[in-house]
């Protein structure tokens, strides 16, 4: 009987599992997909990456992901920091990608998703609400590899570009009807705080120089847009 009294009151005071496990796993597939697809030759354009202002990163979204109405992934959203997107990679929020749209990409198989928000208009976009891409921002599929530059339209006048990853193959694709929003119960486990994703992309996240933040900030450590694209 002691025993067991004894065994219970161990089991009490033990810490319970993290609520945050499942977000710091999400934290750590993001910087993983970021890395190997930072790392396919002729993949995504350095050119583009160096212009953007932030970078959306949805791992290994799945049918089995798939909800009534839609379906969604769950990732992060990394901007540089400063109130021009001038400065370093701030700390990763959490957000989801949801829509009818995705599903059409999946194709029965896990599917990576990478979005490039080339422009201040888009990343405050996302910052304040629940974004559809096509009708709240202008969106298109990214063009890749060393063609990239020569395909100026694909860019220039798109304030989000997209690509996705399945079964080894890197592509630009239309995620047209999708939208983005933060997931502000995720980003309070994170942190330990209700934070809106607008503060920790700006500085108020820690954290910030680990993971996705670390890789963006060696693979991109300058913003190469138009100055007055940033005024």
């Amino acid at each position: 009987m002691l025993a067991i009294v004894g065994f219970l009151t161990l089991l009490m005071a033990a810490p319970a599992p993290l609520a945050a496990d499942a977000e710091h796993e999400r934290l750590e597939s993001s910087a993983q997909m970021l890395e190997e697809i930072l790392n396919i030759p002729d993949a995504l354009p350095k050119e583009l990456l160096n212009k953007a202002e932030c970078v959306a990163i949805m791992p290994s979204v799945k049918k089995a992901a798939f909800v009534i109405g839609g379906s969604y992934g769950r990732g992060v959203l990394v901007c540089r920091t400063g109130t021009k997107f001038t400065g370093p990679w701030g700390a990763p929020a959490m957000y989801r990608l949801e829509g009818g749209s995705i599903g059409f990409q999946l194709g029965g198989q896990a599917t990576d998703f990478l979005l490039l928000v080339m422009n201040p208009k888009g990343a405050e976009s996302l910052l304040k609400s629940k974004v559809k891409l096509g009708a709240d921002a202008a969106v298109a599929a990214g063009p890749k590899g060393r063609a990239a530059m020569a395909e100026t339209d694909a860019y220039m006048h798109a304030e989000i570009l997209t690509y996705s990853r399945s079964r080894g193959l890197f592509a630009g694709v239309s995620l047209e009807g999708s939208t983005l929003r933060a997931d502000n119960g995720a980003n309070e486990k994170v942190y330990g705080q209700k934070i809106s994703a607008r503060d920790i992309v700006m500085g108020g996240g820690r954290g910030g120089a680990q993971g996705v933040s670390a890789l963006l900030q060696k693979a991109s450590p300058k913003n190469m847009s138009d100055p007055v694209s940033l005024k």
